[in-house]
């Protein structure tokens, strides 16, 4: 099928690696263009690189927790490309624990980067797109069940869902569409770190593994390709879902 991406243009936040590179891949190989970015220059600069150069892909070292961030990379996918479709909007998870230990500064830290500056991004990018612009927000399977460990991601992720949900019924009439992605077991450095800190990776993974009805981790390009799907115009007209791309793990229907 093909999903009507070719010459359309988008941004990807957190594309130097794992769920966001894997995405930026699929988007470039279906003919789009695209602006990623991430905190480190050198690693976004290669990440660019990789997907082909200026005519595929431009990265720009960016922190989504700056409050300037959101209009910088709008404005450079629009001063390269000449236009922006939509974007991705991925960023690493808070740091681990329970909420009995998680301090204020991990609280406040993670919601400017997490929640604020995921609705910055989607703010400025709905701002700039038109009639058939599509939005993705990575969420986490914590919008619909705690994930054990992971407090304040099980404390934010479902706020966003709810802005997304919210973003979709102010948008809809203007043509753009606004959905999350609710990643659960895929395997990536922050999957791999998850299971390295329980002191035996191959124990958590097994262990986790046995709890997912395909009983496996899934692999980035497994959700990249559903994500690319839900940005295109294939999807036109699905908005404000919240998608799990889980293996079946989730036990909600």
């Amino acid at each position: 099928m093909d999903l009507g991406l070719r010459n359309r243009v988008y941004l990807v936040t957190g594309g130097s690696r794992g769920l966001g590179f894997a995405t930026a891949q699929v988007l470039v190989g279906e003919g789009a263009q695209i602006v990623v970015s991430a905190r480190h220059e050198q690693a976004v600069t290669k990440a660019a690189a990789e997907l082909g150069g200026p005519d595929h892909a431009v990265g720009l070292a960016e922190d989504n927790s700056d409050p300037g961030a959101a209009e910088r990379l709008v404005a450079a996918a629009v001063a390269r490309y000449g236009r922006i479709d939509g974007g991705f909007i991925s960023v690493g998870g808070p740091p681990p624990g329970p909420v009995m230990e998680a301090t204020d500064e991990q609280w406040r830290s993670s919601f400017e980067t997490v929640f604020l500056g995921g609705a910055r991004i989607a703010r400025a990018i709905a701002s700039s797109v038109g009639d058939g612009g599509s939005i993705c927000l990575v969420l986490s399977t914590s919008v619909r069940s705690p994930v054990p460990n992971l407090a304040i991601s099980n404390g934010l992720r479902p706020g966003l869902a709810m802005v997304a949900k919210t973003m979709a019924d102010e948008l809809g009439p203007r043509g753009v569409r606004v959905n999350g992605l609710l990643p659960g077991r895929i395997a990536t450095d922050r999957t791999r770190e998850l299971d390295s800190a329980s002191g035996d990776p191959d124990v958590a993974r097994a262990r986790m593994s046995a709890s997912i009805p395909l009983r496996r981790y899934g692999g980035p390009e497994e959700f990249a390709r559903v994500a690319a799907f839900l940005l295109s115009p294939a999807a036109s007209y699905i908005t404000g879902v919240m998608l799990p791309v889980d293996g079946g793990a989730l036990r909600t229907i």
